[in-house]
C-alpha cells in the first residue's frame, strides 16, 4: 500500500452514498481521510493552504455526540452539514485539486441528500455558548457534559422495551419473554412515568393473553409539565391525553423538519399521529423518551426509548416493572428462551375471544382484515405466512409463528413486523438487534424443540 494512494482509496469510499444510512462509519472515515493522510505526510491535504482537515475535525467534534435514536437529530445534524459546506466553501480555492477536499465535498452533498438537509438554513457555531434548556432532556444532558462545574463525563445512555403479540416482551435489558400476564401489568414505574398494560385471554384453551389497553402517566416534572395521563383501548387510539389536549408545557426549544427549516416552538410533552386510529406516538422531550403504540387488529402492541437514567429512579416499592425485570417466573410461557409453540389445532378449535360490545371495526390494515375470522395454519403454512414479512428468522419471526399458531389470527403477523420495526427505529444499538432462539442459532431444523414444549403453551 503505497501513501500516495491514501487518499484515492478513502475519497472513493466516501463519494459513494452507502446502500442504507450509516452515519457514524461516515463521521469515522472522514476524520481518517485527513488524520491518515496527515500522518502520511505525502498527501496534498498537509498543505497549510487546504484547511479541509479543520473543516472535517470542526465537523466531528460537532457531531460526535449525536445519534440517529435523539429527538432532534435531523435537526442538529443538518445544521452541522451546513457548517461543513460553508467551512469547504471558504477554502475552495487554496483546496483546488485536492482529492480529500473533492471527496469531502461529494460526502457533504450525499449526506446532505440523504438526511433532505436544505442547503440553506441555520448552522452550528464550532465555540457554542451552551445554554441548558430546562424542558429539554438532550440539551440538559449535552450542558452538564460540556459545563466546567459538573462532574459528568458519560453521554446519557438509551434503554429500549417493547410489547407485542400474545404478548411477548423484549426487555431493557434484551431478553425476550412469552409471557401470559393477564389483567392489568406494570411495564414500566419509576419517578418521572408510569406505564400499565391490560391484557385479555386470546383463545380458549390457551394460556395466551394480548393487550387490549395501555395507560401511560407523565408525572408532573418542575416547571415542564404537570400530570398528562394518555389512555388507548381496542377500537380508540386517539391523538390526545385523556383531558383532550394534545402537549403540555410551555414552548421550550425549535423544532425543524428534516430540511432543516424552522417551524417554530415546540412542547415539552406531545403527542403525534401517524394513521388514525393505528399509530400514534408519544415526544416526552423534557426526559428523552419516545413511546409508539399501534393497533393491529384487535390488539395494541408499544415500543418505549427511555434514558437509563430516568429508567432507574425508582424506589423499592416500584420494583414491579416488566420492562425492568421481566415477567415473574410463573407468568412465563418460554422455557429460558425456547419459546413453545402448539401443534396446530385439528379444525381450529380455538375460539377468538370477542370483548363485549365489539363490533366490526371501519379500519382495515395493508395486509390482514382488522378481524379476521380464526384460520386453520398448519406450521409450515404458519412459516410461510410469517416469511412474507419477515426474511429473518429471528425470534420476532418464531414470535409470528407462535401466535398464528396460537390464534389463528393473521393479524399477528402484521404485528410482529411492526414491533421489528419500532424496535429498529428506537433502540439504541443496532449490534444487539438481532435476537434468535437459543436451538436455532446453531441447527437447521429449529422446529424439533418447538415440538418437545408444545403442552406448555395450550396448558
Amino acid at each position: 500500500m503505497g501513501r500516495a494512494g491514501c487518499c484515492y482509496r478513502g475519497a472513493e469510499r466516501l463519494a459513494s452514498p452507502p446502500r442504507v444510512p450509516r452515519l457514524r462509519p461516515l463521521l469515522v472515515l472522514l476524520l481518517a481521510l485527513c488524520y491518515g493522510a496527515h500522518r502520511g505526510g505525502h498527501c496534498q491535504v498537509a498543505t497549510p493552504q487546504c484547511r479541509i482537515q479543520k473543516c472535517t475535525t470542526d465537523f466531528v467534534s460537532l457531531t460526535s455526540h449525536l445519534t440517529p435514536a435523539l429527538d432532534g437529530f435531523d435537526v442538529e445534524f443538518c445544521k452541522a452539514l451546513r457548517s461543513y459546506s460553508a467551512c469547504t466553501q471558504r477554502t475552495a480555492k487554496s483546496c483546488r485539486g485536492n482529492l480529500v477536499f473533492h471527496s469531502a465535498v461529494l460526502g457533504i452533498s450525499d449526506l446532505m441528500t440523504q438526511r433532505n438537509c436544505s442547503r440553506d438554513g441555520p448552522t452550528s457555531s464550532t465555540h457554542p455558548e451552551m445554554q441548558s434548556e430546562p424542558c429539554n432532556y438532550h440539551s440538559r444532558t449535552q450542558h452538564a457534559l460540556t459545563h466546567p462545574h459538573t462532574h459528568t463525563h458519560t453521554p446519557p445512555g438509551y434503554l429500549f422495551c417493547g410489547l407485542f403479540g400474545d404478548p411477548h416482551l423484549r426487555t431493557f435489558k434484551d431478553s425476550f419473554q412469552t409471557c401470559k400476564v393477564e389483567g392489568a401489568w406494570p411495564l414500566i414505574d419509576n419517578d418521572y412515568l408510569s406505564v400499565q398494560v391490560t391484557n385479555v385471554p386470546v383463545v380458549t384453551g390457551s394460556s395466551a393473553t394480548a393487550t387490549n389497553k395501555i395507560t401511560v402517566i407523565f408525572k408532573p416534572f418542575e416547571e415542564c409539565t404537570d400530570q398528562r395521563v394518555y389512555q388507548a383501548v381496542t377500537d380508540d387510539l386517539p391523538a390526545a391525553f385523556v383531558d383532550g389536549t394534545v402537549s403540555s408545557g410551555a414552548p421550550d426549544h425549535n423544532l425543524n423538519g428534516n430540511n432543516g427549516d424552522s417551524t417554530g416552538k415546540v412542547q415539552a410533552l406531545w403527542i403525534s399521529e401517524h394513521s388514525p386510529g393505528r399509530h400514534v406516538e408519544l415526544h416526552a422531550g423534557y426526559i428523552g423518551v419516545t413511546i409508539i403504540v399501534r393497533q393491529l387488529g384487535r390488539y395494541l402492541t408499544l415500543a418505549v426509548r427511555i434514558p437509563e437514567e430516568m429508567a432507574h429512579a425508582y424506589d423499592v416499592t416500584q420494583d414491579l416493572q416488566l420492562c425492568l425485570n421481566g415477567c415473574p417466573t410463573s407468568e412465563r410461557i418460554d422455557r429460558g428462551g425456547h419459546l413453545p409453540l402448539p401443534l396446530p389445532h385439528p379444525a381450529l378449535g380455538l375460539q377468538l375471544q370477542q370483548p363485549h360490545g365489539q363490533g366490526q371495526s371501519s379500519h382495515t390494515h395493508s395486509h390482514t382484515a382488522p378481524y379476521s375470522a380464526p384460520q386453520g395454519f398448519s406450521m409450515e403454512g404458519a412459516r410461510a405466512r410469517c416469511r412474507e414479512q419477515l426474511e429473518v428468522q429471528d425470534i420476532y419471526f418464531h414470535s409470528c409463528v407462535f401466535d398464528l399458531l396460537t390464534t389463528g389470527d393473521a393479524n399477528f403477523t402484521a404485528a410482529a413486523f411492526s414491533a421489528l420495526k419500532d424496535m429498529e427505529s428506537l433502540h439504541p444499538h443496532s449490534e444487539r438487534w438481532t435476537i434468535y432462539p437459543p436451538s436455532s442459532a446453531h441447527t437447521s431444523q429449529p422446529i424439533t424443540w418447538l415440538l418437545l414444549l408444545t403442552l406448555c403453551a395450550l396448558g
